[in-house]
């Protein structure tokens, strides 16, 4: 598949087959993950794939998604802000959740690439996903990823237009300057 392609056909599923993927796709989405972009070359995340029925059944419960225990394995991304805080101090933090947010949102494609479907799950207890799981206190959970392959099909809504999600220069500026504009510098653009 092609890059474009890729990105266009992942969406968010709800709602699985009873076939399980194989865990070499789940490896391989996962190394694509780990060659993203870290502060400091730094990679500080760390992946809990889970299998167990039961588990699965019990994240779903701490997620409030009944749909999520449909799925046949989970990835649970999680971060350690540790060293990125004593290198960079308070922003380590935001470099941390900004780095997690890439590598989860490779994954999620690469999956995609594999054909398998998932869902990037953000609410949950934290507390008790690492009680359940045996998580360090200092860790942060940052996903909880049901994946499977789609059972029926879903539509995947419409995204906002590029004309709503751009501005130029400023905020406020939602058309491109151009050289024939009062006030731009090489306005006007022929001096004679």
């Amino acid at each position: 598949m092609k890059f474009e392609e890729i990105i266009k056909k992942r969406k968010s599923v709800r709602k699985f087959k009873s076939k399980t993927p194989s865990w070499k796709d789940i490896l391989y989405a996962i190394d694509l993950a780990n060659q993203g972009p870290f502060a400091g070359n730094q990679n500080h995340l760390h992946y809990i794939i889970v299998e167990d029925h039961n588990t699965i059944k019990a994240l779903a419960q701490l997620c409030e998604q009944h749909w999520v225990a449909d799925a046949k394995i989970i990835i649970v991304a999680c971060s350690d802000d540790t060293h990125l805080e004593n290198l960079y101090g308070e922003r380590g933090r935001i470099y941390s959740r900004q780095q997690a947010g890439a590598a989860i949102h490779t994954l999620t494609l690469a999956l995609t690439e594999r054909r398998i479907d998932s869902c990037w799950v953000g609410s949950y207890s934290d507390e008790l996903v690492r009680e359940k799981l045996k998580i360090p206190q200092h860790i942060q959970v940052e996903a909880i990823i049901p994946i499977g392959f789609e059972a029926g099909k879903s539509k995947k809504p419409a995204k906002k237009s590029l004309e709503r999600c751009l501005s130029w220069e400023t905020w406020t500026q939602t058309r491109r300057p151009t050289m024939f504009e009062e006030g731009h510098e090489d306005y006007p653009p022929f001096r004679g």
